[in-house]
């Protein structure tokens, strides 16, 4: 069965460019041009609204990548359900995780699954952890490697990988703005601290409870997608920051940040790996899930 045009759909719906889903499905622009055109004259009805500048989904086309995304998983599992039998895996499996965890556990969480299952293919991708769970939910991903939220979404399961606390970082530079004290902390002190924080995520949640807290709101020097970028804007000496300690201790920037004995301390990240309950009935998904020791 011939299940690229359902490919080359999903492709175009997921950027709505065609430049960037012919790459993505490595075939020209004409041919996925050739492949949509094909599928909207067997459908009867138009799947994208499109004009020399801009690329949408109509209403029959957000229907039909409902269809095409639950079709292509379906005939996977069935696919590698047989493979399985004949004792083959074979197929890929997207991966996303900040840069930090991509060189923290990738290496150990998956050295041994390559050499058991050289057939398959791992794709990673990186960027900000406060979207992975949500590009998991939406089935953009396969897995991520992710810090657990205070409650785990009924439709996603969780692995455990490791724990590490949450740490305020200053520049070791001295600044008058860096609290003398944070041992004992007060509104006092922390009101005109410019803060460094991510835009979203459990850290940034739990960085808003902390100063709740202490009876204010922070200070906001700058809001960051990812905290790598955290320690190198602490570093250079724009504010005091919060990243879990696992980032400060991978960042090539660790020598140029201390961390400050802040108390009441935040909580741990419980970082760990998760994928959607049902994407586990795929055997391709339920090996490396099965690889994964919960600790």
């Amino acid at each position: 069965m011939d299940m690229r045009p359902l490919k080359h759909f999903l492709a175009l719906a997921d950027t709505l460019h065609f430049g960037r889903a012919s790459d993505a499905c490595h075939v020209s622009p004409s041919t996925l041009s050739r492949s949509i055109r094909q599928l909207e004259e067997s459908l009867g009805v138009r799947l994208f609204d499109r004009d020399n500048r801009h690329v949408s989904l109509t209403r029959q086309g957000q229907t039909f990548q409902g269809y095409a995304r639950e079709t292509l998983e379906q005939w996977e599992q069935l696919r590698l359900s047989l493979m399985s039998e004949a004792r083959t895996l074979t197929g890929e499996i997207s991966i996303y995780c900040s840069v930090t965890a991509s060189y923290s556990f990738l290496y150990e969480l998956l050295s041994e699954f390559r050499a058991r299952y050289p057939g398959i293919e791992l794709k990673l991708h990186t960027g900000d952890p406060a979207e992975a769970m949500a590009r998991v939910l939406s089935g953009d991903e396969d897995m991520a490697i992710t810090s657990r939220p205070r409650q785990v979404p009924e439709a996603l399961a969780f692995k455990s990988l490791t724990r590490s606390p949450l740490v305020f970082i200053a520049p070791y530079d001295s600044h008058g703005w860096i609290p003398s004290t944070p041992e004992s902390p007060s509104a006092e002190q922390w009101r005109e601290v410019p803060m460094i924080l991510s835009e979203a995520g459990l850290s940034r949640e739990y960085s808003n409870t902390w100063f709740r807290a202490l009876g204010i709101a922070p200070r906001i020097y700058a809001q960051v997608a990812g905290h790598e970028a955290i320690v190198s804007m602490v570093g250079l000496g724009f504010g005091v920051g919060v990243v879990p300690k696992i980032v400060l201790d991978n960042s090539p920037l660790r020598e140029r940040v201390r961390v400050l004995p802040v108390k009441p301390e935040l909580p741990h990240y419980d970082v760990g790996l998760c994928v959607l309950e049902r994407r586990l009935r795929s055997p391709l998904i339920q090996a490396l899930w099965d690889e994964v020791v919960e600790r």
